[in-house]
């Protein structure tokens, strides 16, 4: 009674209309770092001031922020795809014309144009790569995080060559390659199905009435203050060439890039997700600090700039799991709450930065930026129970409860079964069978929990599989032991609130049905994403009052305490 293991499937063997979405991915996300190399070509060619450059950041970013608010709708009623192509070809428009046109208001208005297809494209990408993407969840993350990564390290580069050509050559260029992933994104790409519930416009403005998603919404608008602060402003005291600045902010995009994807869900499930983000913050102070009072000394700007991406890329990434953890509305709606404010707080402090710079002098704006940076900590402070109550809490409510739903058979009662909780995953048959001789061993119904995935990466998230999908998983699993002659009964678990939620929501249900034992597999995320603080597993072994086990096909089953759990994640490091 074994399924074959097999070996994964790699996230890099996606059908073609995935490699489309997540080439325009990848050139989306340069949009910001490709213009910081020609920050000073501009400003020397049309004639502005940096505080008039600084604009550009500000239409782009406002507009993103208050388009956010409407994306969700607007995809709702005419689909994904539908919305992606807009904002591909509202992309290639406005880059286009940012290159044509002979001022500085010019290229100022057009990015706010270039903002909104931008706010379209970003709302649906990674709903369009979950959806089509083969190997599961896992796949369709690791490709997605490939993508940002490799944009954000090479939106520089890319900004740096081209603008040593010509200050035009960035906006060019993104134009010419997005309209490439325009016509690979129409011919490719499948129509996909629309939500059975259209989402209303005012949806995120309500989600906001939340205490933990406003608090940590602020933190994000006063991190976000400083980082744009510096984006925006950084390359004038460099005192560089386009080639030079775009090799500086490359290594800083690598920085961002690679302590985002593998260092902050390491410091996160050894610190917990406040602790790191306080070290965070403060530590951003003190490097914007510095730039303020180098700003005399390109060599010190140059230095901090750089070190500033380790920070930033923790930050991105355990400000979002923040935002999600303590929300308690639907991922998309807090996505797009979350967003509004984030982009907020980018585009209004370039705007204001110039202000001061053309008031004062250049390390003004540095000084403030690393001011909200450090008010950044005690307004995170504010919310810091809710946060640790949403990481570890073990009681018995939920702001958004998870749902389970039946599938089959309904169990029989009286008998004690063994609850066996699964993904959308190659591995989880043999996870199941692996299951079902631990229930064929106590003489216990075998009960199988389907969970479904919620994929969240930046500020964005996504459903990684329909009812239908997760129905028609849990059929299989039990057509195939009923074959087998083992007893055995589906649910499917629907979590809208946290992965911890869920877990909380299964150990629940686990007491209700007098569960013998439940058993979980291991995740395809690693070790330390799965046992950390907040995680599914980890809320659910502390929330238990049966024993919980770590079942592998090949080895004895391993049962998790809140000891096992922390010896787990130190044979990880």
């Amino acid at each position: 009674m074994s399924a074959p293991r097999g070996k994964a499937a790699s996230p890099f063997r996606q059908p073609k209309a995935v490699w489309a979405v997540a080439f325009a991915c990848v050139i989306s996300f340069m949009g910001i770092g490709l213009v910081d190399p020609i920050l000073p070509a501009l400003a020397e060619s049309l004639d502005a001031t940096p505080s008039q450059v600084s604009l550009l950041f500000s239409s782009y970013l406002i507009v993103t922020a208050v388009a956010m608010l409407f994306v969700g709708w607007v995809s709702s009623r005419i689909g994904a795809k539908r919305t992606l192509v807009t904002g591909l070809a509202v992309i290639v428009v406005f880059a286009a014309l940012a290159g044509a046109t002979g001022s500085i208001n010019g290229i100022v208005g057009f990015r706010a144009g270039w903002g909104l297809g931008n706010a379209l494209f970003i709302a649906t990408s990674l709903a369009v790569i979950v959806a089509s993407a083969s190997g599961g969840f896992s796949g369709a993350i690791i490709l997605y995080e490939t993508a940002l990564g490799l944009g954000i390290a090479v939106g520089p580069l890319l900004g740096g060559e081209l603008g040593g050509i010509s200050w035009r050559g960035p906006f060019f260029g993104v134009a010419a390659l997005m309209a490439v992933a325009l016509i690979a994104t129409v011919a490719l790409v499948p129509d996909l199905p629309k939500p059975k519930r259209v989402t209303s416009p005012l949806a995120p403005l309500k989600a906001l009435r939340h205490r933990g998603l406003l608090t940590m919404g602020i933190m994000a608008l006063l991190y976000n203050w400083g980082f744009f602060t510096m984006l925006g402003y950084a390359p004038y005291p460099m005192e560089l060439e386009a080639h030079e600045l775009g090799l500086v902010f490359t290594g800083w995009g690598l920085l961002v890039a690679a302590f985002s994807v593998f260092f902050a869900p390491r410091l996160q499930a050894r610190y917990g997700t406040a602790p790191v983000l306080y070290a965070n913050l403060l530590g951003l102070g003190i490097v914007m600090a510095v730039i303020a009072a180098g700003v005399t000394d390109p060599t010190t700007v140059i230095v901090a700039v750089i070190v500033s991406g380790a920070f930033i890329g923790i930050n991105n990434t355990l400000t979002t799991q923040a935002v999600m953890l303590v929300s308690p509305v639907e991922r998309p709606v807090a996505s797009s709450a979350y967003g509004f404010l984030r982009f907020i707080g980018g585009g209004l402090a370039p705007y204001v930065a110039g202000k001061l710079a053309d008031a004062t002098d250049l390390s003004v704006p540095f000084y403030l930026g690393a001011a909200t940076f450090l008010l950044a900590i005690p307004v995170l402070a504010s919310g810091h129970r809710l946060l640790r109550r949403a990481e570890s809490d073990t009681g018995e409510e939920d702001p958004v409860s998870p749902a389970l739903t039946p599938v089959g058979t309904p169990a029989a009662t009286g008998v004690p079964p063994v609850v066996v909780a699964v993904g959308a995953r190659s591995e989880a048959a043999a996870v199941v069978d692996a299951a079902a001789r631990l229930a064929r061993g106590t003489a216990s119904p075998l009960e199988i929990v389907h969970v479904r995935q919620a994929a969240v990466v930046e500020e964005q998230a996504a459903d990684t599989e329909t009812e239908a999908e997760a129905t028609a998983a849990v059929t299989a699993h039990l057509d195939r032991l009923g074959g087998l002659g083992v007893a055995a009964t589906g649910q499917i678990l629907t979590g809208v609130g946290d992965h911890a939620a869920a877990g909380r929501a299964l150990a629940r249900h686990a007491t209700e049905v007098g569960a013998r034992t439940v058993a979980v597999g291991r995740s395809s995320r690693g070790p330390l994403a799965q046992f950390a603080d907040g995680s599914f597993t980890s809320a659910l072994t502390h929330a238990a009052t049966c024993t919980v086990v770590l079942v592998d096909p090949d080895e004895e089953p391993r049962p998790l305490t809140a000891r096992s759990l922390t010896q787990l994640r130190a044979e990880a490091r």
